[in-house]
């Protein structure tokens, strides 16, 4: 049975995350998407949520405690003829790794900057992992309605520190803040003109003039004329031209101005986003490209969230669909247990509002109810079994020796660590030699460990006792020219086994790792290990 409509829905999808650091206004700028797609009818801003409102994409109590996002969400909305599925993730550095993770996910990232700031430490991170697969980068540079730098100078930053070039979309027009007058797309030759005032929560009402028309230099200043006629000269002689193809690869990321709290810059960088990118493309298996028009359904597990609904104690996987068409009630096999499953209950997201879903295609992100059988990077598909290739285990930065303070509660302790490292939320190691008794938890980031502690105790009825460990690196051994324990290693640097059994050492810092390879010729080591492996094993 064939879907005819597989081609045109697959055409009109657009999958991508937010990246950024904290405070760039990444939640804002989703809330802001979510109301030109008509999804929400006001958006709550930032500032609304020290009142009862929060931001709609985040949901856990914890995050309404703190007003972070700690995990990613996916939401969905139509736009202009797209179907659009938004992976929002958690900005704040702690929660890097479910970043990452939702990145694979992903067919592009819009990276947002805030003007005053540049590129911040978080967003290099990210950057590197949209580098490594290639995709394509979109740089919304916000909060132009605050003083900021130099644009020229955030172009120069972009290729120094990220290595990557960069092609203004649009143009501002005076400096941030109070001088701010609108910004000018080189596209269509025209000036969108900057109104102050708090436009946030609804649509703004936008007044353009062409920079031809006399009246522009009017209407903007004069001074600011000429200075838009300087800069735009320099960029047309020295800056690099609109290339899609580099685009499209990743070697080149167009550049957008605009303010995401008072909706200003919004809609004219949706509607370029969405006419540069592309709908979602082949993915690599096992037996090589799968074509996301291929008749055969197929999708993997990218992210996976226990008690969305703690009264209902419920544990969801989030899939990306890569071909075919998802349908409710389908039955697939499943790469972990090697079975051929049912999925009867799938959902789609606006954050934590879920609707049943009847059908889904490729580039779309479903919900799937766990009984506790998937793992991070699961396949499933219908047909002949295929495996896409896992989503890795990024080493953490954090590390505590943990264990239950009443020890007769071991079991739920061991039942909760194991749950979570499934998520992703924690990873396990263990000293050899030690004993039964000693686990070692690492995070990404240090707040994971409040969380670990804050979900064992409201979802396992565990307390816990942490102490924290010196180590800042672990790294998996690759190849090793003799057993782990016979290595010269510096007198700080620790061995240990991974939940899957592989060796791995614990190094206090860089240079630990340098002296360590250069004492033990032969010795490779991994910042990443697969994760398949390691959730083969239950701890």
């Amino acid at each position: 049975m064939g879907h005819p409509e597989l081609k045109a829905e697959t055409l009109r999808r657009r999958t991508f995350a937010i990246i950024s650091h904290p405070d760039a206004g990444k939640t804002t700028l989703t809330e802001k998407l979510l109301l030109y797609g008509g999804a929400i009818r006001q958006a709550g801003s930032v500032k609304a949520r020290k009142a009862a409102r929060h931001a709609t994409s985040d949901w856990m109590e914890i995050e309404k405690q703190r007003g972070i996002s700690v995990t990613s969400s996916a939401m969905q909305f139509d736009f202009d003829g797209y179907r659009i599925n938004i992976l929002d993730t958690p900005g704040h550095q702690d929660f890097s790794e479910d970043t990452y993770r939702t990145l694979v996910a992903a067919d592009s990232a819009v990276m947002l900057i805030d003007c005053a700031k540049g590129v911040e430490e978080q967003t290099i991170k990210l950057f590197k992992v949209c580098r490594m697969r290639s995709i394509p980068i979109f740089t919304f540079v916000n909060k132009l309605d605050r003083a900021g730098k130099d644009p020229f100078e955030l172009m120069e930053e972009l290729e120094s520190v990220l290595g990557i070039r960069s092609c203004p979309v649009n143009w501002p027009i005076g400096l941030h803040g109070d001088d701010f007058r609108g910004v000018y797309h080189r596209d269509d030759r025209t000036v969108e003109l900057y109104a102050g005032g708090n436009h946030g929560q609804n649509f703004v009402e936008v007044k353009t003039v062409s920079v031809d028309d006399p009246a522009c230099a009017e209407l903007i200043g004069k001074s600011y004329y000429d200075k838009l006629m300087e800069d735009t000269e320099l960029l047309d002689v020295a800056g690099d031209e609109f290339d899609i193809d580099k685009i499209l690869s990743g070697q080149l990321t167009p550049m957008f101005f605009g303010s995401a709290f008072n909706n200003f810059g919004v809609e004219p960088f949706l509607k370029r986003f969405l006419s540069y990118t592309k709908s979602p493309g082949a993915r690599v298996a096992d037996v090589g490209p799968i074509d996301p028009m291929d008749e055969k359904f197929t999708g993997f597990v990218f992210k996976i969230q226990a008690n969305m609904n703690p009264a209902h104690r419920d544990r969801l996987a989030f899939m990306r669909v890569c071909s075919g068409v998802f349908e409710k009630g389908m039955t697939v096999w499943h790469s972990s247990s090697g079975e051929r499953i049912k999925l009867s209950q799938p959902q789609q997201f606006m954050a934590q509002e879920h609707e049943t879903v009847e059908t889904a295609y490729p580039g779309d992100i479903i919900g799937l109810f766990d009984p506790g059988i998937f793992r991070l990077g699961d396949t499933l598909c219908t047909g002949s079994p295929v495996r896409y290739s896992g989503i890795p285990l990024f080493a953490p930065e954090f590390f505590s020796r943990v264990s239950p303070v009443d020890s007769m509660k071991r079991k739920q302790f061991l039942k909760g660590i194991n749950q979570l490292s499934q998520e992703g939320a924690v990873q396990t190691f263990k000293r050899p030699g030690i004993g039964r008794e000693e686990m070692i938890a690492g995070v990404v980031g240090a707040l994971q460990m409040d969380v670990l502690e804050y979900r064992l105790k409201s979802e396992y009825g565990v307390e816990i006792t942490r102490e924290s460990l010196p180590y800042r690196f672990v790294r998996w051994v690759k190849t090793a020219p003799k057993p782990v324990d016979k290595l010269r290693l510096p007198s700080t640097t620790v061995p240990a086994v991974d939940k899957a059994g592989r060796d791995v050492l614990f190094f206090e810092n860089e240079w630990s790792i340098r002296l360590c390879v250069e004492n033990n010729k032969g010795l490779e080591l991994d910042e990443t290990a697969d994760r398949a492996e390691a959730d083969a094993i239950e701890v």
